[in-house]
């Protein structure tokens, strides 16, 4: 698909350059189910930001990227988005366990973001109904670099261990919530990750075409972004034979 000067100069600055790397068809294939699993479940999520281009052209760090635009300035963030957020994040591994059965590295930087957003749930935000509203976290010293303030934490071993129980909890439910999404829309996100096989990137008119052709239902923020974009796609791939999954023992 080809762009203009300015939108591929706009695509560097907010998803980064591109890597001239050559991947595998292993690779191109996790590549584009991870990516649709993030796109997806963003598409689906009624407080998601709109989801705007897919990509799998590597770029920066990553091998893939989807680009969220949200659709005013937010100074405060609900525990509702923060927990929408969590989903989406989560959407890209959620994706390779419902497909391929297994797990990659891919969502390494997916689970770092993840982490610290649950952990700051809990410790700074009061969003845990076991702790309550108390906050559990030091201001960071502003002489010291955004690091570690040298004073020791005022909660307990046990407090600390239910912490880390909460935020288990938290990103556990945002997980099987994406696993949950991913397997109702299975065709979907194969149709997403058969279109960016084919052209790689994919932009907002494009995606909401695979999800009227599907028949998924488009968040209400989503349907508000203007779909500007080519909206060519390929022909709909041959029914797929159903997925039986393994007995359990």
């Amino acid at each position: 698909m080809c762009e203009s000067t300015e939108l591929q100069a706009l695509d560097k600055i907010l998803l980064g350059a591109e890597r001239p790397l050559v991947l595998s068809e292993e690779d191109l294939n996790v590549t584009a189910y991870h990516e649709g699993g993030h796109a997806l479940t963003g598409l689906l999520l009624e407080g998601s930001d709109p989801v705007t281009k897919v990509t799998i052209v590597p770029r920066g760090q990553a091998l893939g990227v989807t680009m969220y635009t949200p659709l005013d300035d937010r100074y405060n963030y609900s525990k509702e988005y923060l927990l929408t957020r969590l989903v989406t994040a989560l959407g890209g591994r959620a994706a390779e366990q419902v497909i391929f059965n297994h797990v990659t590295t891919g969502a390494e930087n997916d689970l770092q973001r993840v982490t610290s957003i649950a952990r700051q749930m809990v410790m700074r935000w009061g969003m845990s109904k076991r702790l309550g509203t108390v906050s559990y976290s030091k201001r960071e010293s502003p002489f010291m670099g955004g690091g570690d303030t040298g004073v020791p934490t005022d909660y307990s071993e046990e407090t600390a261990e239910l912490i880390d129980e909460e935020v288990q909890v938290i990103v556990r439910s945002c997980y099987d919530q994406a696993i949950e999404l991913l397997t109702t829309y299975r065709p979907t996100l194969d149709r997403l990750a058969q279109e960016l096989r084919r052209q790689e990137t994919i932009d907002i008119k494009q995606l909401h075409a695979i999800m009227q052709e599907t028949g998924a239902p488009i968040s209400a923020a989503q349907r508000q972004v203007p779909s500007q974009g080519t909206g060519v796609l390929a022909p709909p791939p041959p029914p797929m034979e159903p997925v039986i999954p393994p007995d359990i023992e």
